[in-house]
């Protein structure tokens, strides 16, 4: 299998992928659909009283430790724990935002708006730490739009414009496939003998 890398962005230009390249990009993107599609039901839970709420929150809270099981064979445990912890805190954060709005407490939002955009940072700083392919700037910016698309799908569910948080929906499905595609062209490139 032959690739083309570009050296300044560390992104290869693939012409054809490898069984293992491909087993690594189809384990991140799900791990980030999954994300996407287990916080869109916690938020419906929270918004609409749904019975099965705790139940949602357990599986949404499984999801930062997956993304820790694939990092830590790349990164080590220390790492893959960390990974798991700032993930679990931005799902909790998102989980109280909602509810917070849903009460109608102004104040505790943009209180906990602000922890979850710290949160945010802090991602970014790991990701940028522990591989060289990886910008704090540009995870800041993916993950920050993450944050957005988040935000707006909880607001327009709150409002019942059900269309509009439908809408917003596909745009975080979208945009969290590309982050997925960050996340495995720039492990590949960094261990290329694993692959």
């Amino acid at each position: 299998m032959h690739q083309q890398y570009d050296k300044h962005h560390c992104k290869p230009a693939l012409e054809c992928i490898s069984c293992r390249q491909l087993d690594l990009s189809n384990e991140l993107r799900e791990l980030w659909e999954q994300h996407g599609a287990w916080t869109r039901m916690t938020i419906m839970g929270i918004v609409f009283d749904l019975p099965d709420l705790p139940q949602t929150i357990n599986r949404l809270l499984r999801n930062p430790w997956d993304f820790a099981e694939v990092f830590g064979r790349y990164y080590g445990q220390m790492v893959a724990n960390r990974l798991g912890q700032l993930l679990t805190e931005h799902l909790t954060v998102a989980a109280e935002l909602v509810q917070a709005a849903k009460a109608g407490d102004n104040q505790r939002v943009a209180e906990l708006d602000r922890i979850w955009h710290r949160n945010a940072e802090e991602i970014a700083q790991l990701l940028d730490r522990i591989n060289p392919c990886w910008s704090k700037q540009s995870w800041v910016t993916m993950l920050f739009e993450h944050l957005r698309l988040v935000a707006q799908e909880a607001v327009t569910m709150l409002q019942g414009n059900f269309q509009a948080s439908i809408d917003t929906y596909d745009m975080i499905q979208t945009q969290s496939l590309d982050m997925a595609d960050v996340m495995w062209l720039g492990i590949i490139k960094q261990f290329p003998d694993r692959f």
